[in-house]
């Protein structure tokens, strides 16, 4: 089985950083793209930043120049370096990833169970 764990949220005032990590672990052969999502309150769940097998990154507009997103790959793990956080960015933050499982298998998208988030004085 695969599973995706969120770490890292917590409770920061305004203009504070946070980094939030995403492990997979169990049966994989291959990672693929991984993304960071997030939902707040009454809102649907957005993209926040997503980074391909290859390390190519992409940003939601909202979050660009104060978030970034990286990973090992050595140990299947991604994080997400939040910056200048503003209580727009309080939300649930997932993570998703595209994982193989066995060589030669299916890709499955699975994704985590979420981390809270929330940017307050």
């Amino acid at each position: 089985q695969v599973q995706l764990v969120e770490s890292g949220g917590g409770l920061v005032q305004p203009g504070g950083s946070l980094r939030l990590s995403c492990a997979a672990s169990g049966s994989i052969f291959s990672v693929g793209d991984m993304a960071w999502y997030r939902q707040a309150p009454a809102k649907q769940r957005e993209l926040v930043a997503l980074i391909t097998s290859g390390s190519s990154t992409n940003y939601a507009d909202s979050v660009k120049g104060r978030f970034t997103i990286s990973r090992d790959n050595a140990k299947n793990t991604m994080y997400l370096q939040m910056d200048s956080l503003l209580p727009e960015d309080t939300a649930v933050y997932y993570c998703n990833a595209d994982i193989m499982p066995r060589r030669g298998g299916v890709t499955f998208r699975y994704w985590g169970k979420g981390t809270q988030v929330t940017v307050s004085s």
